[in-house]
């Protein structure tokens, strides 16, 4: 019985794993795109910049003419790059908190007893839960009334609420994180 217990919380904890890691690879897509779009919109203003210097100079106006008339800078760039954010940033958070790569001050922690720091440990995780699941819920809510109201990006006209509801169940990812460390914390294994 507590072999197949075991291994139902190593299925459970490499579950919650691969969504995190999952969600991950597309926090890092959405910032790979961020990134380029960036470096793009930033160049082709660079290149339309010489192209009027050039043709302000009087020289070489023809090719001062052929940028101006054919380079722009990316439109809604400033609306993409906002958009991706906010998927970079929720969609990284389970697996942040997985690896434990946040800023975690223990330095405290480390001078009661295992016991209490496990105490601790739990306190802080249901409190975790509570607080991602209540903005979890809120950013479903949220993004049920953009789509029922219809509401776009100005430029793009990009409906926001399908991040909304990303970012959302990235929140109740993170539950899922936090009850897999109380697993961890309970099988002793919280401190590796």
């Amino acid at each position: 019985m507590r072999k197949k217990r075991k291994r139902s919380k190593n299925i459970f904890l490499t579950a919650i794993e691969k969504v995190s890691r999952f969600l991950n690879v597309i926090a890092g897509i959405s910032l790979t795109i961020l990134m380029l779009l960036t470096v793009a919109d930033v160049s082709l203003r660079a290149i339309l910049s010489l192209g009027r210097w050039l043709l302000a100079r009087g020289m070489l106006l023809t090719l001062g003419n052929l940028i101006i008339d054919h380079v722009r800078p990316i439109v809604g760039t400033y609306e993409l790059v906002a958009l991706s954010g906010a998927v970079v940033i929720g969609f990284s958070i389970p697996l942040t908190s997985w690896l434990r790569g946040h800023i975690y001050v223990d330095f405290f922690i480390f001078r009661f007893p295992p016991q209490i720091r496990n105490a601790f440990n739990i306190v802080t995780r249901c409190l975790g839960i509570f607080l991602f699941l209540m903005i979890g819920w809120n950013l479903i809510k949220y993004g049920m009334d953009l789509q029922r109201t219809g509401e776009v990006s100005l430029t793009l006209q990009i409906p926001a609420y399908p991040i909304v509801f990303g970012v959302g169940v990235c929140c109740f990812a993170q539950c899922l994180v936090l009850i897999g460390d109380f697993v961890k914390i309970r099988g002793g294994r919280y401190d590796e």
